[in-house]
């Protein structure tokens, strides 16, 4: 199976290669893989952060770069639009979510995350106006609320009912980002929600866009340069709060990897081989 991860190099017969050093790669699930050293790459210098390197697998990996093509390239948002995030206290969704508040300075954030203690996180140490809580009893009530008057940008993670209801609080020529699916992963056989305020995609001529990041794999590098300049200035908060790993062995991966659409991560899962 295919994965991006961090390995330590034991023997090295390449130049500009030294055992001990830390690399990046997609070296598979194995715990030792022989690998070309044109398939590496160095993991950048965080001299004067206070940043671990398993963020390059997540907040300054593929899950910046997603968070951070969707809510810039692919939604075009900017400082005058009012943005709302799924998923915003997950790995991606954490990401949009101070993107959109530090970096472009959107007039009002909102993110959308399960559990108090989530939705509390998501405004208190990433930035967020507001936060409303999916799994409340008054979910429906509270996102009219924070969004009265609309919105121009959706970042969506999560797909299925909430991505339904937020059709009816996005303005005329709207942006919605397409990320992610949650709620309609493993649905083992059954059928997904189905969208059904999808005329208001027609009546307010909502744009409505898929990507995936490596969609930009050519803006990568600037991007990445970006993001640790961001970071260095404060205006990303990157930290073990941004991420969960989990210290395993094989055998306990499938069950590691379920606490994804469990709610049992927060920021980034990061699989540690024990």
């Amino acid at each position: 199976m295919n994965a991006r991860g961090i390995c330590k190099i034991l023997q090295s017969r390449a130049d500009g290669w030294a055992e001990g050093e830390l690399v990046l790669a997609n070296l598979g699930w194995r715990e030792y893989a022989i690998m070309d050293a044109a398939k590496c790459q160095t993991i950048p210098n965080l001299e004067g952060m206070d940043v671990s390197v398993t963020q390059f697998l997540g907040a300054l990996g593929g899950t910046g770069l997603t968070a951070w093509f969707g809510i810039k390239e692919v939604a075009k948002a900017g400082r005058e639009d009012a943005v709302v995030v799924s998923g915003a206290a997950g790995a991606v969704g954490s990401m949009a979510v101070q993107m959109a508040k530090h970096i472009i300075g959107c007039k009002r954030v909102v993110g959308i995350a399960g559990g108090e203690e989530k939705c509390r996180w998501v405004k208190e140490h990433l930035g967020a106006d507001a936060c409303v809580d999916y799994k409340a009893s008054s979910f429906v009530d509270d996102l009219k609320r924070e969004t009265e008057g609309f919105v121009e940008v959706y970042f969506d993670n999560v797909g299925g009912e909430i991505l339904d209801l937020m059709l009816t609080r996005i303005k005329r020529h709207g942006r919605v980002a397409a990320c992610g699916a949650v709620a309609e992963y493993n649905k083992d056989g059954e059928r997904g929600y189905g969208i059904k305020n999808w005329f208001e995609v027609v009546s307010n001529r909502i744009e409505i866009k898929g990507f995936i990041a490596w969609d930009f794999f050519d803006k990568a590098a600037e991007a990445t340069k970006e993001m640790v300049k961001a970071t260095r200035e404060g205006k990303m908060k990157i930290d073990a709060d941004n991420e969960t790993v989990v210290e395993t062995g094989f055998d306990g991966v499938p069950e590691t990897w379920m606490k994804l659409f469990e709610g049992g991560n927060r920021g980034k899962l990061i699989t540690k081989l024990v």
